[in-house]
């Protein structure tokens, strides 16, 4: 198989593992210049064809993750509930009127 054949499918399975939407805890990034912190957490935008995973992160930050490179892992089933939760609270919490 040539090095383009597995890259691409290497870019391919990205795709498939972190498609649009989900939620992914960054463990370390590898960027001497300007990492994303360890523990943020962050939205999957799109996976482009260098199997780049590009990130919208909670703190603001869009820089993208490699795989290879630097530690990441999907939230749990657990941790997606416990956002889901919390997004509930501060929706349903008491407006504040003047």
């Amino acid at each position: 198989m040539s090095k383009f054949e597995t890259e691409r499918r290497f870019a391919q399975r990205t795709k498939e593992l972190y498609p649009p939407g989900t939620r992914l805890l960054l463990l370390n990034m590898d960027d001497p210049y300007a990492p994303v912190p360890p523990n943020t957490k962050g939205t999957v935008v799109h996976v482009d064809d260098a199997a780049q995973i590009h990130m919208h992160w909670d703190n603001g930050r869009t820089l993208a993750l490699v795989p290879g490179d630097d530690s990441f892992r999907k939230l749990t089933d657990e941790e997606l509930a416990e956002e889901q939760s919390d997004d509930m609270d501060e929706d349903n919490g008491p407006v504040l009127g003047m």
